[in-house]
């Protein structure tokens, strides 16, 4: 009786570790497929499969910087004003340099704001700072993690991050959406991402959650749509046309495209020496 029983635990172990690696391989399956159909949607990767067997080369990721430029509205002190709005990024490193003038209002209000890596800084004029007498460069390290959300929280952002999180990356289905969840790491640790892609497999909704309630303002409801190529030379990255943010309900930007380049234009993101403190 003893050894029946003992064979029947160490089947029904082995049956549960079988399904239990079963599950993990599907899981796996899963998200390899839903991250290589985002990726592919937005034309940022590069696959070198070969044949039909087993054989596969890693996938290149072909972007790395990105220009774009818009219209719309963007909320300042509670109140939507007019805007013009010019985003440089990077992805290695990462880095965002965002330029908008605002009207509408007493006066207009022109503003550039520049992250890279763990540097936050204001710029009077791009490239404040590097060279004595041009310009000025205001440390902003408070504004450090909100920038780079920024950042993370674009369509790609959203698709390199999934992939570099692995299996920390969920794939569900809700109201028959994929939905990918996952949670940032580095300077963003403790703030968890769901992505929702539309039946094209494009990222059509961010939304951030911070683990920490006193990190409210880093809880965005992003949505991008009107996907296409924005480009002056056309490319095969496809790219949102509007870009609306929402916070706490209520819509803190309203941007639609113009402009947006997408083919690694030459763009950099030194750090002035008195926001790296080497003076």
């Amino acid at each position: 009786m003893k050894r029946t029983i003992l064979k029947i635990f160490v089947a029904a172990a082995v049956a549960a570790t079988s399904a239990a690696s079963a599950r993990a391989q599907t899981d796996a399956l899963d998200r390899t497929n839903v991250l290589r159909a985002a990726a592919d949607a937005l034309g940022i990767v590069r696959w070198a499969d070969i044949g039909n067997g087993a054989t596969r080369l890693p996938g290149i990721d072909v972007v790395n910087t990105m220009e774009f430029w818009g219209v719309g509205a963007s909320s300042s002190s509670g109140q939507a004003l007019k805007s013009e709005y010019h985003v440089a990024l990077g992805y290695n490193p990462p880095a965002m340099r965002v330029e908008m003038t605002r009207t509408g209002g007493a006066a207009p209000q022109h503003s550039i704001q520049t992250v890279r890596e763990n540097y936050a800084w204001n710029e009077s004029e791009i490239g404040a700072g590097l060279i004595s007498g041009k310009g000025t460069a205001t440390p902003a390290a408070a504004a450090l993690k909100d920038r780079l959300l920024q950042l993370w929280i674009l369509p790609y952002g959203v698709v390199k991050a999934a992939l570099a999180a692995a299996d920390n990356t969920k794939i569900s289905a809700q109201n028959g959406a994929t939905v990918i969840t996952f949670p940032f790491a580095g300077q963003l640790a403790g703030i968890t991402v769901k992505a929702t892609l539309d039946a094209k497999n494009f990222v059509r909704k961010v939304e951030t959650r911070p683990d920490n309630p006193s990190l409210a303002n880093l809880a965005i409801e992003a949505e991008y749509s009107d996907y296409g190529d924005h480009g002056e030379i056309l490319t095969d990255i496809q790219s949102p046309g509007r870009i609306v943010q929402r916070q706490g309900g209520r819509t803190i930007l309203d941007i639609q495209i113009k402009t947006w380049e997408a083919n690694n234009p030459y763009l950099v993101f030194p750090v002035p020496p008195n926001v790296a403190g080497r003076k």
